[in-house]
């Protein structure tokens, strides 16, 4: 076991978490009637055997929702929170950020708190955590709001690769983080590999494809597309060293971690992922069959869950990969 450190290197608390989910499931058997499929496929093939897809509610409904709910859970209101950190793949629209549209939602008052957002695709929400710990440990606000919405049923290859499509589904979560006497953010590790660029993405939507120009282009870069194969193999080679390396700036060992919180990719990849890391599966929150892939709300949607099932104390590890190629974690001392 690698030597503890002395003392957190942000002492912060997670003090409260919310999640929301649309009001529609929709579970693999009526995609596989629809897309003319034994019945029963897509779950074999994906592991996912439902998912909730909005059918009237919006991005903005689901994070204010989520929001909502993490204040109630930490007991503040909106009025004493200093900065909200939007943490999406996919925001609402390109400009402006989300984050201003849900603070006008929950009654922030002009001049009150920063707004901003931060997209690390899947990421986001551990990198816009790590930056609401800094501005808590340092004093500069008393409370953040840290959230992630998706709408991950969208934009979908149905057609072609439909047993992509299955993974996906819509959530959001959210965290609201305060100053703590004890515990804290241990360590924190991001890597970037960008030969992976082109294995998972949505084209259109940003200044690549002009959709009053070319029109044809824009359209046929809009539906996600993924290469599995490609991303299970820079995972299989890289992905074990970034957790060791996590862990020894953390301090830890894998037997020592009481709880790991990881991007919910598919239920086979999170298989895969406690096979690879040697994590005790008992410790993972392993929630992706219920509810599906929901990208950058992954996480906040697992700890919220794991949070209110007693599950948060001791050493919690958040993990993930991402888009681009990142792999991604923080380490959590929970006092």
């Amino acid at each position: 076991m690698n030597q503890r450190p002395e003392s957190a290197d942000m002492q912060i608390k997670i003090a409260g978490t919310g999640r929301a989910l649309p009001h529609k499931a929709v579970p693999s058997s009526a995609w596989d009637a629809r897309l003319g499929l034994e019945s029963g496929h897509l779950e074999t093939a994906t592991g996912v055997a439902m998912r909730h897809v909005c059918e009237g509610e919006s991005q903005v409904d689901l994070a204010v929702t989520a929001c909502t709910n993490a204040l109630a859970n930490a007991g503040l209101t909106a009025s004493e929170v200093g900065l909200v950190i939007g943490a999406q793949a996919v925001p609402y629209q390109p400009i402006p950020a989300t984050a201003p549209l849900v603070m006008q939602r929950l009654g922030f008052a002009d001049g009150q708190a920063a707004g901003f957002d931060v997209n690390a695709t899947c990421l986001s929400f551990v990198t816009a955590l790590e930056q609401a710990a800094m501005a808590v440990d340092t004093g500069r606000v008393s409370a953040a709001l840290v959230f992630s919405s998706e709408i991950a049923s969208r934009a979908l290859p149905w057609d072609s690769q439909p047993e992509i499509a299955a993974l996906f589904g819509d959530g959001a979560g959210a965290a609201v983080i305060t100053r703590a006497d004890a515990g804290g953010v241990v360590a924190t590790l991001m890597r970037t590999f960008p030969s992976g660029y082109d294995d998972c993405a949505i084209g259109a939507g940003g200044t690549r494809f002009d959709f009053h120009e070319t029109p044809d282009e824009f359209a046929a870069h809009a539906r996600f597309q993924m290469d599995g194969r490609r991303l299970f193999r820079l995972t299989s080679v890289h992905f074990r060293g970034f957790v060791d390396d996590l862990l020894a700036r953390a301090g830890w060992g894998v037997d020592d971690v009481d709880l790991i919180v990881p991007h919910q990719a598919s239920p086979f990849a999170l298989g895969h992922m406690i096979r690879q890391t040697g994590f005790a599966a008992d410790r993972v929150v392993n929630i992706a069959a219920e509810v599906g892939n929901q990208i950058a709300a992954s996480i906040p949607f697992g700890l919220d869950v794991a949070r209110r099932d007693g599950r948060m104390r001791g050493k919690v590890l958040l993990l993930g990969t991402s888009a681009g190629v990142s792999f991604g974690g923080l380490a959590l001392e929970v006092a």
